[in-house]
């Protein structure tokens, strides 16, 4: 019996250890909104994260491009078109639903 459990483990440790392991890739990121702070997910599902009080980059005057109207992603009530910013001022429209 004690020689069937080791086995049974042996195999149990050699099917973990075949699994393959990928890299995690975080669903949501903190991101400068026009002008603020603001936690973007890529899926209406994923929990977004509490995102720290920072100062945005300072954001030159531009008209958003206009966009034909569509239906906001499931999870999501509205869309809109916001000037999105990185830590180093690079700025940017996108579409952000919530």
């Amino acid at each position: 019996m004690r020689a069937f459990v080791m086995l049974a483990a042996s195999a149990l440790v050699l099917a973990l250890l075949a699994i393959p392991i990928s890299t995690a890739r975080a669903g949501c990121t903190c991101q400068c909104v026009n002008g603020a702070m603001q936690p973007l997910c890529d899926s209406a599902i994923d929990l977004p994260p509490l995102c720290p009080p920072t100062l945005c980059p300072l954001m030159s005057p531009s008209l958003a491009p206009l966009n034909p109207p569509t239906l906001p992603p499931l999870g999501t009530s509205e869309c809109h078109q916001a000037r999105v910013c990185d830590q180093f001022g690079n700025c940017r429209w996108q579409q952000v639903c919530r």
